[in-house]
């Protein structure tokens, strides 16, 4: 068997402001999280978020429970 290779620790993100991330569409300032990640604002998203994906499904309970 080869030998182990060790994993390292991520570097500290510097203190300090984060960086600035400006929508692509509309070039305002991104302040929520997912986009940032993104590089969308929620109205210029090209995909829309829906939030969770759920389908509730009507269905008989389960018997004996």
């Amino acid at each position: 068997m080869g030998q182990r290779q060790q994993q390292t620790a991520l570097p500290e993100v510097p203190a300090g402001p984060r960086r600035r991330v400006w929508c692509r569409g509309c070039r305002r300032e991104l302040t929520d999280s997912v986009s940032r990640l993104r590089g969308y604002g929620e109205e210029c998203d090209p995909d829309a978020r829906t939030g969770y994906d759920r389908h509730d499904v009507e269905q008989d309970p389960i018997p004996g429970l």
